[in-house]
């Protein structure tokens, strides 16, 4: 009996030791997952903390339908699995609410919306000449891709999903790239063994892998500066973060970011990162990004197997200008620059309801 305990013990060490174990004793993803993986700090810069202005009254709709029921619009949020909502017009803060257990300085993981913030730092990245542009192929940058079938994929192509990767987008498979890609330890090594499936720039297929090789490619073009001192560096100090974050990174020594997801912030924070989208890029008066990448990462574009709903790792809900990051547990930045208008809605899932179409709506009351 105590060697059949041993040999147990020893299979179930084994199996949590690999992506595929830890995939079936975590389970899904969850918004507390950054307790779980190593990260690099991003530090809130003192006495530079930027504060948005806070409305006297509170703006939000009276009600809001679910289920035919009519709800506050605070318990339809609590209904919907929300765990914060703001609303930001003007530099002013219209709506902020923490609901299901949740505070203002609780840590809300980004999971995809930190696509859109690696792309901000390529963005930075091209600004200062480490990357020369987005037509530059991957292979100057990471030698596994000048095999066949690789070679001409362009960074262009990695910011529209249109490289042409095989890569198994499915969060449920324990053997897909998805899962080992979030729960593995050795992303360089993954990026490496990366096979082509299509032609580059013939079409849009939505693929963490390739802002993981986004990732790989500001690695390289930053020589020995970590991505999370980057942005550390390019925005996290200049436009006055409040709180303290961390990026994951999938081991502890000598980690890599995981830049396809994984951003561990607070709201107000993530509301600050939309202020510089919304601005162009500039910050009371300084440059962060070129305007020109605002403007590419925002615009309609369906050259090259472009999807139009897709810029730069950015959403476009609409083709009215508006714009959005998105995580899997439906984590949303949304910007209106018609409006002035940011909404953040942070939750623990969907709680049924399609965001996606429902923040642009709600914009309409503002």
């Amino acid at each position: 009996m105590r060697r059949y305990f041993l040999l147990l013990g020893a299979f179930v060490i084994v199996f949590a030791s690999c992506h595929v174990g830890r995939f079936f004793v975590y389970n899904f993803a969850n918004i507390t997952d950054y307790k779980k993986f190593a990260n690099r700090p991003l530090v809130a810069p003192l006495g530079n903390t930027f504060h948005f202005h806070k409305s006297d009254s509170i703006k939000a709709p009276k009600s809001i339908t679910l289920n035919k029921d009519s709800l506050s619009f605070e318990s339809w949020l609590e209904k919907t699995k929300t765990v914060g909502f703001m609303v930001v017009r003007n530099d002013t803060v219209l709506y902020e609410n923490y609901l299901n257990g949740y505070e203002e300085e609780s840590i809300m993981t980004s999971f995809s919306m930190a696509k859109s913030v690696t792309s901000l730092l390529i963005g930075c990245a091209i600004d200062e000449g480490l990357i020369k542009s987005t037509d530059e192929y991957v292979s100057e940058y990471i030698p596994d891709f000048k095999e066949e079938g690789l070679k001409d994929i362009k960074i262009i192509h990695l910011l529209q999903m249109t490289s042409g990767i095989d890569f198994n987008e499915s969060y449920y498979n324990p053997l897909g790239q998805a899962a080992l890609y979030y729960y593995g330890r050795n992303l360089r090594k993954y990026v490496a063994r990366m096979k082509p499936e299509g032609k580059p720039g013939s079409a849009f297929n939505y693929a963490s892998g390739d802002t993981q090789v986004l990732g790989l490619v500001l690695e390289k073009a930053l020589k020995g500066k970590k991505v999370t001192a980057y942005l550390q560096e390019k925005i996290w100090t200049p436009i006055g973060m409040e709180f303290d974050a961390s990026w994951s990174i999938d081991k502890k020594k000598d980690g890599m970011e995981k830049t396809f997801c994984c951003l561990n912030a607070r709201m107000r924070d993530y509301a600050k990162i939309g202020r510089l989208m919304l601005n162009k890029g500039e910050w009371d008066g300084r440059q962060i990004v070129s305007k020109s990448w605002i403007e590419q990462s925002t615009k309609v574009d369906t050259t090259n197997g472009s999807s139009w709903y897709y810029q730069h790792q950015w959403w476009l809900p609409t083709k009215e200008g508006d714009y959005m990051a998105q995580g899997i547990l439906g984590q949303f930045m949304y910007v209106n620059p018609s409006k002035n208008l940011i909404i953040l809605r942070l939750g623990k899932n969907y709680g049924h309801t399609d965001w996606y179409s429902f923040l642009p709506t709600l914009a309409k009351f503002y």
